[in-house]
């Protein structure tokens, strides 16, 4: 993924529709946990079994698919307009959810390592 690429793309899309105006930092998160509600709500009354891809229709994978670009799109826009370099904060933060989550004491375990 280029993610340097898909922000000129959401850049250039956003000024021909003069948008900027309203893609700040804030409008841009409270639009990303819209998007992430919307995700939530496909899977809401799913037991885990039916919640695997191998088990939804051609529909509800559509849906899926539409909204996680949805919330890659704001994502993308809202790192952009704050100036962080995603794919750096992307690998720092498996750095850090490395040194957290140590395989000695997480695997095979889904209980947060500061509730034990």
């Amino acid at each position: 993924m280029d993610i340097k690429q898909i922000q000129k793309k959401l850049q250039e899309f956003s000024a021909k529709r003069n948008w900027d105006q309203f893609h700040t930092p804030k409008n841009l998160a409270m639009a990303l946990s819209v998007e992430v509600a919307e995700l939530v709500e496909i899977f809401q009354w799913l037991d885990n079994e039916q919640s695997l891809a191998h088990n939804l229709d051609s529909s509800t994978l559509k849906n899926l698919k539409e909204e996680l670009g949805d919330i890659m799109i704001y994502t993308i826009r809202l790192a952009d307009k704050l100036n962080i370099n995603l794919e750096k904060a992307i690998n720092e933060k498996i750095e850090i959810n490395a040194e957290k989550y140590p395989i000695e004491l997480s695997k095979d375990n889904a209980v947060k390592y500061n509730r034990r």
